[in-house]
């Protein structure tokens, strides 16, 4: 084979043991995804020396020694040469290349394989994390080349503890880390997620579409979501199976939940936005169930999947394959109310009974086992945190609804609870969008109202 190649006018060179070569290969082209992202620069500079850094500390980690390629026994390359091509402007490295044409990225097997190969033996690799991520959202979402700014490097570069070059500073869109020591915000909505979504460090998205009765949430997946999202499936991953004590949707165990997000491919300190089609109501569980595991940066969609479409911005079909994560979650950040501790609320604080005002009152009551309300809860219905587009009302509004509702200074806490803890973890973002702290009792009324011996309310009080 390698006469052939020689025959046909290329260098050649056998050797004993390729890997090594394979690697040092690898060292030579991982600025490439550096290049299609950032221009010419010293913070450029820094960024390539910071991946080469880490894939050298990967290659050492996992007993890998490199080797040039340049460099095989026997191989000349004397009349090795690069020519122009007549009308055709050579512009960037062939990644730089596959971006502006609109095609595919080699990402997962340049910086991708640093990342993977330093997780494997217990390393890290944040740089390479970062710009893989950035190359893999600009191919998605047709970014051009050199799409990424200065100020967005410099903060990946902070973040990950390197130096940054003489006169650049790391002033930049909050990172999750800078995000992490501010309030925690709530909501993101669609212009500003998609700006997210092709900078250095995008967030995690999940897809959480699900309806009482509707048991199609994959195929409506399927059919079209936002680049890059990931499917989960409420019913199995955001909840264990349903029982008496515990209600339809009980929290589910910490080992359950971490093997679950490390299938989404969350890692440590990542910031996650989720969405559904349905103003964030099911959403809503998993930014709850998120934060309440210790993820520090969780968001929701405002708008949901409407406030999208509306805005023009694309979608994708089929599945989105991820690389596996490692973040390691554990239940309890999160305070949460049992059933006697919802009975108590109701005397001593605020109760607040998220569905639908029909099932408040014991008029209609489809799925769980009594119809009606915990005695002194309040009917504040989830529906009504929207607008009539699906999106979240105003801070102001939302402090005046749950003004109305008697939530203020000195009313103790606060509680929520709905059917089965999904749509109250809505309400409860709703109340902290307003700067209100609540409380959710996860099993709900469907844990109430299996107990007999739990009373039951009917009417408006």
């Amino acid at each position: 084979m390698a006469a052939d190649l020689e025959r046909a006018g290329f260098g050649s060179a056998v050797v004993d043991e390729i890997g090594h070569y394979k690697a040092g290969k690898l060292l030579g082209n991982l600025a490439f995804n550096v290049d299609a992202a950032v221009g010419p620069g010293p913070l450029r500079d820094a960024v390539v020396a910071a991946v080469l850094d880490e894939a050298r500390a990967a290659f050492a980690a996992a007993g890998i020694e490199t080797a040039e390629p340049v460099t095989a026994p026997g191989l000349d390359l004397t009349g090795w040469s690069i020519k122009e091509i007549p009308g055709h402007e050579r512009t960037g490295s062939s990644t730089w290349q596959s971006l502006a044409r609109g095609a595919s990225v080699e990402s997962d097997f340049l910086t991708g394989e640093i990342v993977l190969l330093a997780r494997l033996h217990g390393t890290d690799a944040p740089v390479n994390a970062a710009v893989s991520r950035w190359i893999a959202a600009a191919a998605r979402t047709g970014a051009a080349p050199s799409s990424v700014g200065d100020a967005q490097l410099a903060a990946v570069l902070t973040a990950a503890g390197r130096a940054l070059p003489p006169n650049t500073t790391a002033t930049a869109p909050a990172t999750a880390g800078e995000r992490a020591s501010a309030p925690a915000a709530v909501l993101v909505g669609p212009q500003d997620l998609h700006d997210e979504l092709v900078a250095v460090d995008p967030p995690l998205l999940l897809d959480v579409r699900w309806a009482l009765g509707d048991a199609n949430g994959r195929e409506h997946y399927r059919a079209g979501h936002l680049p890059g999202a990931v499917y989960v499936d409420l019913e199995t991953e955001l909840a264990a199976p349903a029982a008496v004590r515990g209600g339809r949707h009980p929290l589910p165990d910490a080992a359950a939940l971490t093997a679950a997000a490390r299938r989404w491919g969350l890692t440590p300190g990542r910031h996650v936005v989720v969405y559904d089609d349905n103003g964030g109501q099911s959403a809503a569980r998993a930014w709850w169930l998120l934060r309440w595991a210790g993820v520090g940066d969780v968001r929701i969609l405002d708008g949901a999947l409407a406030g999208w479409r509306a805005a023009g911005l694309p979608l994708e079909t089929g599945e989105t394959p991820q690389v596996p994560g490692d973040v390691l979650l554990r239940g309890g950040a999160l305070p949460t109310l049992d059933a006697a501790g919802a009975a108590r609320v109701a005397v001593e604080g605020i109760l607040l009974d998220a569905r639908a005002g029909e099932r408040f009152r014991g008029e209609h009551e489809p799925v769980d086992a009594r119809a009606g309300h915990i005695p002194g809860a309040r009917s504040a219905p989830t529906a009504a945190n929207l607008d009539g587009r699906g999106w979240f009302l105003p801070a102001e509004e939302l402090r005046a609804r749950f003004t109305a509702l008697g939530v203020g200074e000195g009313t103790g806490v606060v509680g929520v609870y709905c059917g089965s803890g999904v749509t109250a973890a809505h309400e409860i973002a709703a109340l902290a969008v307003a700067g209100i702290d609540a409380v959710l009792y996860p099993g709900s009324w469907s844990e109430w109202s299996a107990d007999p011996d739990r009373p039951v309310a009917t009417g408006t009080s």
